[in-house]
């Protein structure tokens, strides 16, 4: 099963009955300051413990605090569950909580008809109607006729109940999102234990707070139970699915990666390092691995971009796994150290999480721009692997990869993510330790080369053979002093070089090692066989694409796709799978980069489906695309 179409929550039930559904969107909308992203995190979180499948989008603003109560300070979080494996935070809600009028007219363009809409009723004042560009009051003109309205006093409902709580009247009102979460939570049977656990943690500092939070929380259960506005009650059952035997979570996507650095530095038994200046939407990355110095990470938090990938280089030099993260503008400023670290063919992770550019661009929306860039954005003839996650729990498994690739062949490795998966999150399960790769490497210890005359000396240029990696030296090692810096170096010796054969084989070298880079072939999924349209994907699309593909096959439509993780080197079979179809698509969240690549290399003919306003692919987006590629 898939995300099924429709909007199950829409379905009506006699007062005080139990609608049993299989699937539900929610959407929590309000002010930055209206606590929207906390209210989203705690419901997921209940959600995931309650045994759901679940999806989510968190939607952000660029301004750190805009002016209340305006379109662009309209902060909103999205969650998808159901009782079946889903893959994306869905297409539309169905149901909308709108904290204020701004909310509200930034989200009802996205909601179907008979969609439900709670909302505070007390912000619904002239002074916050003409803010957010309403000239009528929509609880008055109509305008909300085609959907089910439910209109809470939030605000004064909860002030009152906090009225002998010792808070001002502002530090009360901050708890009515806690209220919402409270009906919300009533009304989809969430439990409430794990977020009244979170609140006294979170403000341990302040009993006072976190008492009032919890109050408004049961507040609003308590509401949901007894006023006969919220009558009806939903019910969707723990996830049907066989899940994989094991300890599960819920994660996000930047924090599966930084467990994936930590596990493949354990793997590889090396101290981790990230030198890194702090950018939207990387920077949770940087948070995260702060607070793991037990575990021997050491976190640099840089000047600037080009000081925090200087660092990691360093730290390679010196015999740490090495990682840097940033952003597209990010990128751009460590393309010199990134040429600096091939040619000294040391092994670096560059994590690159993608938003949307050019510029400082959309620094809170997604987008899948960096193709190109990670690929090509060097001087000189300067090749580096690209690899791709594809979900938020796919983040780990693509941190140990980019770090096998890196330790094995002596060379900086760039991770491709977006803003999507950073901050979105989905079940995972907790792996075995055993189960993770060995990553562990086998430092220079003494001489590598024998000269003619019989002298032992060491090589810093001397390469494997299988792989063409050359030594790993730790600086301070007897007998094994050598030379570093950007310029050419001889083959071998390692010595300064301006020899023409001589670069030219050392260009060609860098460029066959990482041709030769051992990554798996393509699978392709086609369960016919049959199939005319191939749909190739990347990175985040993958929910969206597969999505889409199993509305087509249960319509009766033959589809086959396949999604790549190793962007260079392509996976060997790439081009046998590409000319086995008559079609193929290629969905991307940019102008057609994959496309244009895939073109070049393969000599194929590709349709590009692309899109580049901030938002990942809704389903019916790609549906109605591939539906048109089939039919011609």
């Amino acid at each position: 099963m898939g995300d099924a179409p429709g909007s199950p929550s829409r379905a009506t039930s006699p007062p005080g009955q139990v609608a049993r559904l299989d699937r539900v969107v929610i959407r929590f909308a309000g002010d930055s300051g209206d606590g929207v992203q906390l209210t989203g995190d705690r419901f997921t979180s209940a959600t995931a413990s309650f045994g759901n499948d679940l999806s989510t989008l968190p939607n952000f603003p660029a301004e750190i605090r805009a002016p209340a109560g305006t379109l662009p300070g309209v902060s909103s979080f999205q969650l998808h569950f159901a009782n079946h494996d889903i893959l994306t935070p869905g297409d539309e809600p169905d149901v909308l909580v709108a904290m204020n009028p701004a909310a509200l007219r930034a989200n009802l363009g996205d909601l179907p008809r008979g969609a439900e809409i709670i909302l505070d009723s007390d912000e619904f004042t002239a002074r916050a109607l003409t803010r957010a560009g309403y000239a009528r009051s929509p609880l008055e003109d109509g305008s909300l006729d085609a959907f089910r309205v439910r209109s809470v006093a939030l605000t004064t409902l909860t002030v009152e109940l906090l009225k002998d709580s010792g808070l001002s009247r502002k530090e009360a009102e901050r708890a009515k999102n806690m209220f919402a979460l409270g009906i919300l939570s009533w009304m989809y049977h969430r439990p409430t234990a794990e977020t009244e656990r979170f609140l006294r943690a979170k403000f341990a500092g302040r009993p006072e707070i976190a008492e009032a939070n919890v109050a408004a929380l049961r507040a609003g259960w308590n509401y949901g139970e007894t006023t006969e506005e919220f009558a009806v009650r939903y019910e969707v059952a723990p996830a049907a699915r066989a899940f994989t035997p094991g300890v599960h979570r819920n994660i996000s996507g930047n924090l599966a990666l930084s467990y994936g650095l930590l596990a493949a530095a354990h793997r590889a038994d090396l101290p981790l390092y990230l030198g890194s200046y702090p950018i939207t939407p990387a920077s949770d990355i940087l948070h995260e691995l702060a607070k793991h110095k037990s575990l021997g990470v050491r976190t640099f938090q840089a000047e600037d971009e080009i000081a925090g990938i200087g660092a990691a280089l360093g730290a390679a030099f010196g015999g740490s796994l090495a990682v840097t993260t940033t952003s597209g503008p990010g990128m751009a400023l460590k393309a010199e150290t990134i040429g600096l670290a091939v040619s000294l063919e040391l092994p670096l992770v560059v994590v690159d999480i993608q938003r949307g550019g050019p510029s400082t661009g959309l620094p809170t929306k997604t987008e899948q721009a960096d193709l190109l860039q990670a690929m090509y954005g060097r001087n000189g003839e300067a090749p580096v692997p690209v690899i791709a996650a594809c979900t938020p729990a796919d983040c780990f498994d693509t941190a140990l990869e980019a770090a096998r690739i890196a330790l094995t062949y002596r060379t900086p490795v760039i991770l491709l993510s977006d803003g999507y998966l950073a901050n979105g999150s989905e079940p995972w399960r907790i792996p075995d330790v055993a189960e993770l790769p060995d990553l562990r490497v086998a430092f220079a210890t003494g001489p590598n080369h024998t000269l003619s005359d019989g002298t032992e000396v060491f090589w810093p240029y001397k390469r494997d053979p299988k792989t063409l990696a050359r030594p790993w030296a730790v600086p301070g090692t007897p007998g094994l002093e050598h030379r570093i810096g950007g310029i050419e170096k001889q083959d071998g010796t390692g010595n300064i070089s301006y020899d023409p054969a001589n670069h030219e084989f050392m260009v060609r070298t860098r460029q066959a090692k990482i041709d030769g880079i051992d990554v798996p072939d393509l699978e392709v999924d086609d369960p016919s066989g049959a199939a005319e349209l191939l749909v190739l994907g990347w990175g985040s699309t993958y929910g969206p694409i597969t999505e889409a593909v199993r509305r087509l096959r249960a319509a009766g439509r033959r589809v086959a796709q396949a999604h790549v993780r190793h962007l260079n080197p392509f996976p060997r079979n790439l081009g046998q799978v590409l000319r086995s179809y008559r079609k193929v698509v290629v969905p991307e969240m940019n102008l057609g980069q994959l496309a244009a690549l895939v073109r070049a290399e393969f000599l194929v003919e590709v349709r590009s489906c692309t899109q580049v306003n901030g938002m990942p692919f809704k389903a019916a987006h790609l549906v109605t695309a591939f539906q048109e590629a089939i039919d011609g």
